[in-house]
């Protein structure tokens, strides 16, 4: 079982394989001759036609690729599989492939009969297998990146689109309904998407490579090489940025702005919300003067106003949206809602509270950044991404500048040096100290613990 169909010459030439007429003719011979034995014998030999047919088709191959083929073994027979394991591993002189044969969800329908739907699974009724997900009237961020790039499409025919078999996970699939000749599933190679796109881009495409955060890292190499250092209009759509509750720590998007930021000729922008991203992808379209990134978090949206056409953003320009005297709070990407929040709590204590968009990873905005400096005791700077991110980047540029020479404060908050174990998202962030509790928590400590609340407020 796939999450998305399989695809690939490989998996073309294991089905010619199998549906050739010599093979086809000889199994059609056996079948005939097996319906004449007792069903005790027509069972066995149906069983050995399907092990024998994985035989030749896998068994085989990949002896002619130099390893040891054992297999096909049940994986559900447990008495079976952990002796044929044991010896495995004892075994000495080369590479050995075990195939083990499974069933997803074997043993309970719900999982047998569904196709990715408890890849990632929230709470579950075990009797109907109906997954209690919380209703939203907000839509999910990858839904408004594929409603976004499909509106974009529709202007320009220079627009393509390619996934690495996530074409459900990325909405690409969505796109691929309206313009199949123009979306392009590799399978899991996302080098291959990612030297593809650059190759595209050569010809005059404008190239959107949608991946998630976590499964673009397999392609870096290909970043730099294919498409850094040749400046080449290559658009990523990184899907699942920042943490992803139940696809957990093998799935979290947290070192994409670190390693994106640090190449030359990169740009990269992170959606506060879901009107930012429709701004943002209208932004990658337009944008030809190298690479360009649009990171976006997993889940719903936050319920903003919608444009009916996405605008494309000034290069490197954040936002002011809350103005204050003496705390500033910069804010990268989804994490905005939670600064609005805390900058209300701040204010009740007393502490007149900035809150900026940053939009921008890079090219920094020097002026906004600079401007908040000067004008606030002092700066926190907060991100969904690992340490030697955006923040890192604000601090050499406030260092350059002499920013931090006449006693502005800093802090910056990014997620913890761990990976974090699969929750709710909110209760994710909580533990990294990056919801409204933890901004305020941070402002508080970095102005020396003083409450300014009015006596009113304190319990």
């Amino acid at each position: 079982m796939s999450i998305a169909p399989p695809t690939g010459a490989m998996s073309a030439y294991l089905a010619r394989l199998v549906s050739g007429h010599t093979y086809r003719s000889l199994r059609d011979a056996a079948k005939q001759l097996a319906r004449r034995l007792p069903k005790f014998f027509y069972d066995k030999a149906r069983r050995t036609e399907e092990y024998g047919r994985a035989f030749w088709t896998g068994g085989a191959l990949f002896e002619e690729l130099g390893f040891y083929y054992v297999g096909p073994i049940d994986g559900h027979n447990l008495d079976h599989l952990l002796p044929i394991l044991k010896n495995v591993r004892d075994m000495q002189g080369g590479a050995v492939l075990v195939h083990v044969v499974t069933k997803k969800g074997k043993g309970y329908p719900p999982a047998e009969a569904a196709d990715d739907k408890y890849h990632g699974v929230a709470a579950f009724d075990v009797i109907t297998g109906a997954q209690s997900k919380p209703k939203s009237n907000a839509p999910a961020y990858t839904r408004v990146f594929a409603d976004a790039l499909l509106s974009e499409a529709r202007r320009d025919e220079k627009i393509v689109a390619i996934t690495a078999a996530m074409p459900d996970g990325t909405g690409l699939d969505r796109v691929k309904r309206e313009f199949p000749d123009r979306v392009f599933d590799v399978g899991i190679a996302e080098q291959h998407a990612v030297t593809f796109a650059a190759g595209l881009a050569t010809e005059g495409y404008k190239p959107f490579c949608a991946i998630y955060s976590t499964f673009l890292q397999r392609g870096y190499d290909q970043v730099v090489h294919d498409v850094a250092i040749q400046k080449l209009p290559v658009r990523f759509a990184i899907d699942r940025a920042g943490l992803v509750g139940a696809d957990g720590p093998t799935h979290a998007g947290a070192f994409d702005i670190a390693y994106l930021a640090c190449l030359p000729n990169m740009t990269v922008m992170a959606a506060a919300d879901e009107a930012e991203l429709v701004h943002m992808v209208a932004t990658a379209a337009a944008h030809d003067d190298g690479p360009i990134a649009v990171r976006y978090p997993r889940g719903e949206g936050v319920g903003v106003d919608m444009p009916e056409r996405g605008e494309p953003l000034p290069i490197g320009k954040g936002r002011v949206v809350r103005e204050g005297s003496r705390i500033a709070i910069l804010s990268l990407g989804a994490r905005l809602g939670e600064a609005l929040k805390a900058a209300d709590e701040l204010a009740a204590r007393g502490l007149s509270t900035t809150v900026a968009d940053a939009r921008f990873a890079k090219p920094l905005d020097r002026d906004l950044i600079l401007k908040l400096a000067a004008a606030h005791e002092l700066l926190i700077i907060i991100e969904e991404g690992a340490a030697g991110g955006f923040g890192a980047h604000v601090l050499a540029l406030l260092s350059e500048a002499g920013a931090l020479d006449n006693g502005l404060k800093v802090r910056t908050m990014t997620l913890p040096d761990k990976f974090l174990d699969q929750d709710k998202p909110e209760r994710m962030y909580a533990a990294a100290g990056l919801d409204a509790k933890g901004i305020v928590a941070k402002a508080v400590a970095a102005l020396g613990g003083v409450d300014r609340r009015p006596s009113s407020l304190i319990a």
